[in-house]
């Protein structure tokens, strides 16, 4: 997926340092929002029963 956003961002830019860096920026930006995304998640307890027993 890097090497996608790179090659659109230099087509787009023109530069290929612009575009390394636009790329790496990017995937920084998708990794942390899926962390924050996931840890979120993690702390909500929609339909978990507090024994943390199953439906059986």
């Amino acid at each position: 997926m890097v090497t996608i956003t790179v090659v659109v961002a230099w087509l787009i830019v023109g530069d290929v340092g612009d575009a390394v860096n636009i790329g790496i920026v990017t995937n920084l930006l998708k990794t942390g929002t899926y962390y924050l995304y996931e840890r979120t998640w993690d702390h909500i307890t929609w339909g978990v029963s507090e024994s943390g027993s199953g439906t059986r």
